[in-house]
């Protein structure tokens, strides 16, 4: 047709992302830990990225929350680099919907107007996400309560065949070494995604 792409170009998933991490003391706002580390799309990242083209989304909300968990795997200070094959978080914890959605121009300005560049922020209170957190990932939920959960599960190999009708959908998931959240420090996770 002449459009001018490779195939292996026409991905369905995010060009890029990356996860920024902000920890700070609750009372005092200093800075206890920061960093930030690019995201890996996962498998059925294409599932949802499908069905809202077709006009038939499973999840017709899209991305609503972040979930964290503690079983990103052992080594804890060295977990095992995800694979785009993770249906869902090993021992999620909690799950928060965006606090905010900001889109940016090219140069990372924040704009009013749709773009393909989105952050996805969500601050975990004091009382919330505490413990030896080594694992998060977006959430597409099949319900817009935090409260209920239906996660696919993960099995070796992949199974294709699984019907995701109910079923909350991860398409982005991220290891990093151990980092504990203690109830005296708030949580700020942005997760920029470019299309």
């Amino acid at each position: 047709m002449g459009l001018n792409l490779r195939y292996e170009d026409m991905s369905v998933g995010p060009k890029k992302g990356v996860m920024i991490f902000d920890m700070r003391d609750a009372k005092t706002g200093e800075q206890l830990a920061y960093w930030e580390k690019k995201n890996l799309i996962v498998t059925d990242a294409g599932i949802l990225g499908a069905s809202l083209f077709s006009n038939d989304a499973v999840n017709p909300s899209g991305l609503l929350m972040l979930a964290i968990g503690t079983g990103g795997g052992a080594p804890v200070l060295s977990p095992p680099a995800p694979t785009a094959l993770q249906r869902s978080l090993n021992t999620e914890i909690e799950r928060k919907t965006f606090s905010s959605k900001v889109y940016r121009n090219s140069s990372g300005v924040a704009v009013s107007i749709r773009t393909n560049i989105v952050d996805y922020s969500v601050t975990f209170a004091e009382a919330e996400a505490n413990g030896a957190l080594n694992e998060m990932g977006l959430i597409s939920p099949f319900s817009a309560s935090v409260a209920v959960t239906n996660p696919i599960t993960t099995t070796t190999p992949y199974d294709e065949t699984v019907d995701v009708t109910g079923k909350d959908l991860m398409v982005n998931y991220l290891t990093f070494g151990v980092i504990t959240k203690p109830a005296t420090a708030t949580l700020t996770i942005t997760w920029r995604l470019t299309f």
